[in-house]
């Protein structure tokens, strides 16, 4: 198994990249190519005292997309990007997952169009984890279709059903379906149509969540468009670092700060997104791992284990098998 890493993708790229793919090499003992920038990537390998390590690939591209480049333009146009030459490997079999940090939307094309979806899924969806009281779940749609039908949720819930399944172990997982209302009756017309529709399938469909409830741990999955995901991921993000800042203001003077230093490491590592590495972006007929524009080493490092993890459950698979069951 090995996974093509965009080298060049990202606010800290190559360097980041770099770093934590060495550390997946070496930690995990997963291959992976590293597609960018010759020699800049060999420079990076050279200060990690890594060039000569049997596990790491380089496979050079000429062209980078850039964080602010029209994504279906930039794929088209920039052939020998990173991030067009990632998927390229996965589509050829040379690799077996992908992982980018770069521009979000290149990755999505990249992923959608070359690599394709897999047959019955109407548009692919971007699964974030978010830190619960009862540990995470799983939340889809967090940014990929801002305007979705009842099958696309529908659709979203099945794939988030087997991720948390296969690769988080997670058994009989609780779905739920992000609403202002616990009321089935809750919600504009697209979340009325969807609570009925899930409540007809054998999804363990435990009902709408509000947005309070996530945070609770009401659902181990939690379905909606991605406008609104995309917004709850980005107030959680806002949020988690309002409340770091406060804390450290209010403790104050050194003594305080010393005494619960292991408390806030704990609370950090539950709400740093870098601790989940990236986001799967399910649907696709491969696995497919987008991390965040600031990922430092860690996340990525974190990001190519999902992608094995991802690969070693055969989350691809198992999604195509129970989309082929529904008929789509």
């Amino acid at each position: 198994m090995k996974i093509a890493v965009d080298a060049m993708g990202g606010d800290h790229a190559p360097v980041e990249i770099v770093k934590g793919s060495v550390e997946a090499a070496r930690e995990y003992g997963i291959p992976v190519i590293l597609v960018g920038d010759h020699d800049r990537i060999h420079q990076e390998l050279a200060q990690l005292s890594a060039s000569s390590e049997s596990n790491i690939e380089v496979r050079h591209a000429s062209e980078v997309v850039g964080m602010d480049e029209h994504p279906a333009n930039a794929m088209r146009r920039k052939t020998d990007s990173s991030i067009v030459v990632a998927g390229n490997l996965v589509i050829n079999g040379e690799a077996e997952a992908m992982v980018s940090a770069g521009n979000t939307g290149a990755a999505m094309a990249v992923a959608t169009i070359k690599i394709g979806r897999i047959p019955g899924i109407g548009r692919p969806a971007i699964a974030s984890f978010l830190p619960t009281m009862r540990g995470k779940c799983i939340l889809l749609d967090a940014g990929a279709n801002v305007d979705c039908s009842v099958d696309n949720l529908l659709q979203f819930a099945i794939m988030g059903k087997q991720y948390a399944e296969s690769v988080l172990k997670v058994e009989n997982p609780r779905i739920g379906l992000l609403s202002i209302g616990e009321e089935p009756t809750k919600g504009d017309e697209l979340t009325k149509a969807t609570n009925a529709r899930l409540s007809s399938e054998d999804l363990n469909f435990i009902g709408n969540v509000e947005g309070k409830e996530i945070f609770r741990g009401a659902a181990d999955v939690v379905v909606c468009d991605g406008f609104a995901g995309n917004i709850v991921l980005k107030v959680a993000e806002g949020v988690g670092e309002l409340i770091s800042k406060l804390l450290l203001d209010e403790l104050g003077s050194r003594s305080l700060l010393e005494t619960a230093a292991p408390a806030l490491r704990v609370m950090k590592s539950k709400m740093d997104y870098s601790e989940y590495g990236g986001a799967p972006l399910l649907g696709v007929n491969g696995v497919c791992i987008i991390g965040h524009g600031r990922s430092d080493g860690k996340a990525i490092r974190n990001a190519i284990r999902a992608a094995a993890t991802a690969v070693e459950n055969d989350v691809v698979g198992c999604i195509r098998a129970s989309v082929r069951q529904k008929n789509f």
